[in-house]
């Protein structure tokens, strides 16, 4: 072979090295994630979306690609992010953070399964058509946080003495608060307690909150299982300890933050749970016949180093019950 043939075969080689790997990176399967947090927001959620997805055999950006879309916590921006995945023509859309992710995946397409993370129940919001058989392109993983706070309420009852009020923190532009307020106030009224709802949706609603908690001279507090509010855990965790205020929380994040206590499920096993869900998809099973992966384990935690500095000694009973206690 001539030298000026093999540079000319060897040029165009080269030049068509880019358009394989191209081919190779356009062949992989894509997953939209949407999530109405920030980006770096909750980061555990996303590594346990990701650890999930590699327990049945899929890396990101080996085998598998993820389109990112995080709102910020601005739910109006979730259509839009959600109508722009589809449009991208992702294979699953795994939509997280709450019932506003779910109903704009919902509303933006029929055709494009959709995994759901949801605290609530998805067959009273009318995302599914029943745990069994959830029909259409939509499943998930419910870990039913919302519907558990008659009994949250229940244990933080028997901790504040009466007849002092207990305060409920819900945030009014999550969907998911309204289910979480009405089981609460019935709960509250066979308890015989009074219940003083107050509402948070950004940062400075949370100090409003607790200043009305404090005219109120409330015992005690239940934060309901919400994403945003989690996000301000640091936050709400430095005003219980400055007020002196027995709080109850969803989950364990806010306890692994000095929080005193939480009931609820493990939220980043629920991701690593509906990541594999989409990897089933993916292998060409159908959203319609998977049931809705249901928690079936709640966890109550107590934190004694709080404990100790509000001047709390916490029941032999309820300490029995605890799955884990932090010293």
């Amino acid at each position: 072979m001539r030298r000026r043939e093999f540079l000319g075969l060897a040029g165009a080689t080269a030049a068509g090295w880019p358009l394989v790997v191209s081919a190779q990176q356009s062949a992989l399967s894509v997953i939209g994630f949407l999530s109405s947090l920030a980006r770096n927001e909750r980061p555990n959620l996303v590594d346990a979306f990701r650890r999930g997805l590699n327990d049945i055999g899929y890396v990101e950006g080996r085998n598998v690609a993820i389109e990112y879309r995080f709102a910020d916590n601005q739910y109006d921006r979730l259509p839009v992010l959600a109508a722009d995945l589809v449009e991208r023509k992702v294979a699953v859309i795994a939509a997280t953070g709450g019932s506003n992710s779910i109903l704009a995946a919902k509303a933006a397409t029929t055709a494009i399964p959709v995994v759901f993370t949801f605290g609530g129940d998805p067959v009273r919001e009318g995302y599914v058509a029943s745990l069994n058989r959830p029909g259409g392109n939509i499943t998930g993983v419910s870990f039913f946080n919302t519907v558990l706070s008659a009994k949250a309420l229940e244990l933080l009852h028997g901790l504040v003495p009466a007849p002092s009020v207990i305060g409920l923190m819900v945030n009014p532009r999550n969907r998911e608060s309204e289910s979480v307020l009405s089981d609460s106030q019935e709960a509250a009224r066979k308890l015989g307690r009074e219940l003083l709802v107050v509402k948070a949706s950004t940062a400075s609603d949370i100090d409003i909150a607790f200043a009305s908690l404090r005219q109120r001279r409330a015992g005690g507090l239940l934060i309901g299982g919400d994403p945003f509010v989690t996000t301000r855990r640091q936050q709400i965790v430095a005003l219980a300890a400055r007020d002196a205020i027995l709080v109850m929380y969803a989950n364990r994040d806010f306890v692994d933050e000095g929080g005193l206590m939480s009931y609820g499920n493990d939220v980043a096993d629920a991701y690593r749970r509906a990541a594999l869900y989409v990897g089933r998809i993916l292998k060409g099973e159908r959203p319609s016949e998977l049931p809705v992966d249901q928690a079936t384990k709640f966890e109550l935690l107590i934190n004694l180093k709080t404990a100790k500095a509000l001047g709390l000694t916490f029941p032999a009973t309820l300490l029995a019950r605890a799955d884990e206690v932090i010293e």
